[in-house]
């Protein structure tokens, strides 16, 4: 079993290798990778997707990797294998971001990314810190996490799904903030589950074992 932590530099994956090792060895489900590699990728069980910037500058670096969204679209789309987007890895998995331009997404999940604009004007963006997530909809990887379990974000800008269901949970920054997406064998994570402590690594170990 081999999960691919693919790096088209766009961030540094250390602390999310490092919490994908631990949960892979306690759990016994394989081993963890960083690659940029898309040969890497085409022999992948599953693939996990980070992303730190703007949406547009991501998906550059992204598609300057030569072959490498191509072999993650065949593995995700054509093959089914377990995908997860952290961040704007997540984002990215949208019909379009609106971040400085419009830009076009994978459209794996509809909706758009769009700026964050808190109700109230105390509340500073970029949106940065804990927050408490409220669960939407069932999910295998949400099992043993609860409403108000606490998870770690950094981002100014939101994706609205426009399927309902698709949105697994949120929270509240002056008005909904999507923090999970999900469906078929994709999911997506606004926040650093890396980085939100006992309940990020429950869904870190909960993806690993996860079988769509």
């Amino acid at each position: 079993m081999l999960t691919v932590l693919i790096d088209y530099d766009s961030g540094n994956l250390h602390s999310a290798e490092k919490a994908f090792q631990r949960m892979a060895a306690e759990s016994g489900t394989g081993k963890v990778i960083v690659s940029s590699s898309p040969e890497d990728v085409l022999r992948a069980d599953r693939i996990v997707l980070p992303g730190d910037g703007a949406f547009a500058a991501c998906k550059k670096e992204l598609f300057d990797h030569t072959g490498l969204f191509e072999a993650t679209r065949e593995m995700v789309i054509d093959k089914a294998r377990p995908f997860l987007g952290i961040c704007v890895g997540m984002q990215m998995m949208a019909s379009w971001g609106r971040e400085y331009e419009d830009t076009r997404g994978f459209d794996w999940i509809s909706g758009e990314v769009i700026k964050i604009d808190p109700s109230d004007p105390s509340l500073k963006v970029p949106h940065m810190g804990w927050n408490d997530l409220v669960l939407d909809n069932p999910h295998p990887v949400l099992e043993g996490i609860r409403n108000g379990d606490h998870a770690y974000f950094v981002h100014s800008y939101k994706y609205v799904a426009q399927n309902p269901s698709e949105r697994l949970a949120h929270v509240d920054y002056g008005g909904d903030v999507t923090a999970i997406i999900g469906r078929d064998n994709m999911l997506g994570m606004q926040f650093h589950p890396e980085k939100s402590q006992s309940a990020g690594l429950r869904l870190i170990s909960n993806f690993l074992g996860w079988k769509p």
